[in-house]
């Protein structure tokens, strides 16, 4: 019973919920319908007859009052909800009315799961979703001393959010500590100097906190002869890795250093450390958890230094040699992909124009089962148009038609585009570029700045590369004509990509939404109400006696009488600028006559049609 009785109460509801959805209109037309059959009892003729005495008696001002604050508040509105839409993307209108009154009036959350094989259908779906919303470190990434901190010298703007240091801190906290650290002992001056150094917020603290480290160094190898029999029972003391302090020396030649030259310099003193590092740690990485953990540390210590120094090797000129480190680095730790080297290749194999060892790169990382970037599907597209782009002209490939090279160059260029459709406004140079962040949002904003900042200078020096992409780009958007529901190559465009860009770029910078959000209904019409009352102002402060005629006859259309005596009084004020009273007053009642002259048909059809006998029972009741 108890059963039957909620699927009564279920069946209740969505039928309750039904009517509201569809049955609104009927239900206004009967409201109306009944206040037109109570209108006698409800003395709504003697209340309008009131209403329009006081109407009658308000004078222009107050219509220029009314309609001003309305102008006034809708403009207000309009601001608000466009910077609403601008910084959270929706109209905040438009969100209360879906999480508040549509459960009032039995709206069901469509993103709520019906049944557990819905659920269990979505799963890969969502989590296809949680993996391209993920950040990702840049593998291009600038200095901070060298480079972020020149820019923010000279323009005075902050290049990187709060929100992308704070993720660097704790990379730097994952690659540059191990879970064994906090087995050491607990006394506050016994801490890991380097370990406060990652966690401080502070830029100064960070370099300070090196500094100290450094020194603690000095003074252990000053004094070592005295400590080498400590040494082999206790290598750290009061947290500091006395046998050297690589992680130091890169947290100042990351912060600290103000050209790359003397980034260079620390890193190099950072590479002797951690090879000293990583040798011991890699003959006692088999006795225990704890030397496995280290060991995994002091490698990517080492690997972090290495890729650094070839970075500092191709920002200073000498590529050969960057390319060199970079291949050496890839061969002695082909595992670690997280830090991406390949792109970092790829880039400066294309700075020296190997084109052919570029393709080579391309053919190991554009593999359907290894994650795709930005930096992959649009060097590939380049290769691509390379072959065509010098020749390519979009009238003479109007007349005869694609060739097989220049169709599987503008293939390429789709592929590249629907994977990331914010990289050729930066590419064809319609947006402006900003300083790269430390952290990128793959098929996103970030990502785009992160490409088009490095490789326009590529895409220039191909002829016609840019005007190949220039008359293609655009036709991918044909073929997803849903991104966010169907793909073509790749899976739906994430929808998470604009909020999290907003997070990773400074606030001074424009960020690129795809698909194009079409303005919220509630924007445009507090727009046109605002344009609306404010027109109504105007006229009403420019021509205060015919807005004032006006407004009263609206309310007073059945009383003919009033109108004519307040338009004779109209013509009075208007004499003296030498209009002609009577054929003003005519045409005026003709016109408000003529305006309301269907609502009078209507009442009187309906008088007429019902008998007076029940419209008098009617009226009664």
């Amino acid at each position: 019973m108890a059963e039957v009785g909620s699927s009564l109460l279920e069946q209740l509801k969505s039928c309750v919920a039904w009517s509201w959805t569809y049955l609104w209109t009927l239900w206004f037309f009967l409201m109306l319908f009944l206040v037109y059959i109570l209108r006698v009892p409800l003395k709504i003729n003697d209340n309008l007859s009131t209403v329009s005495m006081f109407l009658n008696t308000l004078t222009p001002k107050f219509y220029v009052a009314l309609t001003g604050t309305s102008s006034l508040i809708s403009g207000l509105i309009l601001i608000f909800e466009w910077w609403y839409f601008r910084k959270y993307g929706t109209s905040f209108i438009e969100q209360v009315s879906v999480s508040h009154l549509r459960p009032l009036l039995g709206g069901v959350d469509n993103t709520a799961p019906s049944n557990s094989t819905s659920n269990n259908g979505e799963t890969d779906s969502n989590r296809q979703s949680v993996s391209e919303c993920k950040v990702w470190r840049n593998p291009l990434n600038l200095f901070r001393g060298a480079e972020y901190n020149r820019y923010t010298w000279v323009t005075g703007r902050e290049p990187l959010t709060y929100y992308d240091m704070n993720l660097s801190a704790q990379d730097h906290q994952t690659f540059f500590t191990c879970e064994t650290d906090h087995l050491r002992p607990a006394d506050a001056s016994k801490k890991d100097l380097m370990q406060k150094a990652w966690r401080e917020r502070n830029p100064q603290a960070r370099i300070s906190a090196a500094h100290e480290a450094l020194e603690l160094n000095e003074v252990f190898y000053h004094w070592r002869p005295l400590l080498e029999p400590l040494q082999a029972k206790r290598r750290t003391q009061n947290g500091i890795n006395f046998t050297m302090c690589a992680t130091a020396y890169i947290l100042l030649a990351e912060e600290e250093a103000t050209t790359i030259v003397e980034a260079e310099r620390l890193f190099k003193q950072a590479l002797k450390a951690g090879e000293v590092c990583y040798r011991r740690s890699q003959q006692l990485q088999h006795h225990g958890a704890q030397y496995e953990a280290q060991h995994r540390r002091d490698t990517n210590v080492l690997v972090y230094i290495k890729r650094r120094l070839a970075m500092c090797s191709r920002k200073l000129g000498r590529t050969r040699e960057a390319v060199k480190m970079m291949r050496d680095l890839m061969k002695e730790f082909p595992l670690l992909s997280m830090f991406n080297i390949h792109e970092n290749l790829l880039e400066a194999l294309l700075e020296l124009q190997a084109y052919a060892d570029v393709q080579a790169v391309l053919a190991k990382y554009d593999d359907i089962s290894l994650p795709k970037s930005a930096t992959i599907c649009y060097t590939a597209a380049l290769l691509k148009a390379r072959a065509v782009s010098d020749k390519f002209s979009p009238e003479a490939a109007s007349r005869r038609g694609l060739s097989t090279a220049e169709m599987n160059a503008v293939e390429a260029i789709h592929r590249a585009v629907e994977f990331n459709p914010h990289v050729p406004k930066y590419l064809l140079e319609m947006k402006s570029l900003i300083l790269p962040p430390e952290h990128i949002l793959k098929r996103g904003d970030s990502e785009a700045i992160a490409y088009a900042f490095f490789h326009l200078q590529h895409w220039k020096r191909v002829e016609g590369a840019l005007n190949l992409l220039h008359c293609t780009w655009e036709g991918t958007f044909r073929m997803i004509p849903y991104p966010l529901e169907k793909g073509h190559l790749f899976y739906p465009y994430p929808i998470c990509t604009e909020t999290a860009d907003r997070e990773l770029l400074p606030s001074f910078h424009e960020v690129s939404v795809y698909p194009k959000k079409e303005l919220p209904f509630f924007i445009l019409f507090t727009a046109g109400l605002c344009s609306f009352t404010a027109m109504l102002a105007l006229l009403t402060h420019q021509f205060p006696e015919l807005m004032g005629v006006f407004a009263k006859a609206i309310f007073t259309a059945p009383h003919q009488q009033d109108c004519r005596r307040a338009l004779q009084n109209s013509e009075n004020n208007l004499y003296t600028a030498r209009l002609a009273p009577s054929s003003l007053g005519e045409n005026r009642c003709q016109f408000l006559s003529t305006l309301f002259a269907p609502l009078n048909f209507v009442m009187e059809k309906v008088e007429s049609i019902l008998p007076s006998s029940l419209w008098h029972q009617l009226t009664r009741i």
